[in-house]
């Protein structure tokens, strides 16, 4: 005897209220409407995913861009989405086998699409930030095919929140879904979009507030990127204990070690590079970011 759709949610309510379950939903896409928030103070965002053919954004293709717009308030809670945007583009080659295993597109998906890129600036014309579950991969692809994003303010919903510390298993989109109740398997950048929509709009256990809230908070937050320049190579494990990250300089950036911190801990590690890393009188390097430039290709 087949379960009524009625039947499956009560049995799925009754494990739920069990401390011997957990119980994951499919993912449905929310609804757009033209006014999901009328007669509400809200801001609009847009949620970005890319499918490129490979991970240099100086040279590899975009062969899928997926948006969704919502609505949130100053808070950070989500209140509606607007509107959705998928498209496929075909590039100059042929789609390796990893890429298809990687994305599930085929050449034969995006033969003889092309972007419309006066449609894609004014999908995100009205939008106050852009956040994508990795903005250091996304936001390099995206300013270079469409201007528009240069001027956004971006958010990263992978990297500017400590997911651990608010406990997930890790900051991997399926973990985040997995904790927030959900599961979700479609391959599609607007189907990951929609399902980044859900991870922003959890509430955090530790705080009582959705995950947007501390998300905009970290991206309204300037930091400092400091390049330690000229380091004894022997000393390289010590920086990358501390966090840093190297630059091969063929991006036209320095070559050298860096760390982004707040600026509380700036001095802080200003005084660990003079005392632990140089041997003599050494200016770090320092850039200051915001949410307008970090993961920008332009710095």
């Amino acid at each position: 005897m087949l379960s009524t759709p009625m039947d499956l949610a009560a049995m799925a309510e009754a494990l739920s209220r069990s401390a011997d379950y957990r119980v994951l939903r499919r993912l449905l896409p929310r609804i757009p409407s033209s006014s999901p928030a009328a007669g509400r103070d809200v801001r609009t965002g847009v949620l970005l995913d890319t499918k490129t053919t490979g991970l240099d954004h100086r040279k590899d293709e975009v062969i899928e861009l997926g948006m969704v717009k919502f609505d949130y308030t100053a808070d950070g809670r989500i209140v509606g989405v607007r509107d959705t945007f998928a498209a496929f583009n075909e590039p100059s080659g042929r789609i390796s086998a990893e890429v298809t295993a990687l994305t599930g597109i085929t050449d034969e998906m995006v033969a003889g699409h092309r972007f419309d890129d006066l449609t894609i600036a004014a999908f995100v014309e009205n939008a106050v930030i852009v956040i994508a579950h990795n903005s250091g991969f996304d936001r390099k692809f995206a300013e270079r095919y469409w201007p528009v994003f240069e001027h956004k303010a971006w958010g990263c919903s992978m990297s500017e929140i400590d997911w651990r510390k608010h406990g997930f298993a890790g900051a991997q989109l399926g973990y985040l879904l997995n904790g927030a109740g959900f599961f979700h398997q479609a391959h599609r950048a607007a189907d990951d979009c929609h399902a980044l929509l859900e991870v922003p709009a959890f509430e955090l256990p530790t705080t009582g507030s959705p995950a947007l809230a501390l998300l905009l908070e970290t991206a309204r937050r300037a930091t400092l990127r400091v390049w330690a320049e000229q380091t004894a190579f022997e000393l390289k494990d010590t920086l990358k204990r501390r966090g840093y990250r190297w630059n091969d300089g063929s991006d036209g950036r320095p070559k050298a070690w860096f760390l982004d911190v707040v600026e509380t801990t700036f001095h802080d590690e200003i005084t660990f590079l003079r005392t632990e890393i140089y041997t003599r009188d050494v200016e770090p390097g320092v850039q200051r970011l915001t949410a307008f430039t970090r993961f920008s290709n332009r710095v």
